[in-house]
């Protein structure tokens, strides 16, 4: 489920609930699971901060692509930092780990990365493959 928060952007909600108490539980318990179920059932995810102005450009370009990406504020929700620890390792350089954009999937990277596609022209591909875009 997508909610909106104050500021008009799409958030995740209840995230892995399901009907039994004890999937809803393990799948809260487990940042791990939080993050793969998120990237594997939205064509577009992003990990963000609110207060990270590179997580806004992260969301100003894929909102400007026409995507409409679901978006979990980590300073939001209630397993935020155990996420954050999760796209850490994820990352492995030692660099920040928010935004943290997944396609179809798959990590992605970083704002870095983000961008590097954008301007090398790869990135539109990826968002079609994923569904994110119909054009």
């Amino acid at each position: 489920m997508q909610v909106t928060n104050k500021t008009g952007i799409l958030m995740a909600s209840n995230i892995g609930i399901e009907t039994e108490a004890s999937a809803t539980t393990m799948m809260l318990d487990n940042p791990f699971k939080i993050v793969r179920q998120l990237a594997s059932t939205n064509a577009v995810v992003l990990f963000s901060m609110s207060g990270c102005c590179m997580c806004t450009v992260a969301k100003r370009l894929l909102f400007g692509l026409g995507v409409g990406p679901t978006i979990i504020e980590l300073d939001h929700h209630g397993a935020g930092p155990d996420i954050q620890a999760v796209l850490f390792q994820l990352v492995a350089d030692g660099r920040q780990p928010v935004p943290a954009v997944f396609v179809g999937g798959k990590f992605l990277g970083g704002i870095e990365t983000l961008m590097a596609c954008h301007i090398n022209g790869t990135l539109v591909p990826l968002l079609k493959e994923a569904g994110a875009l119909w054009l």
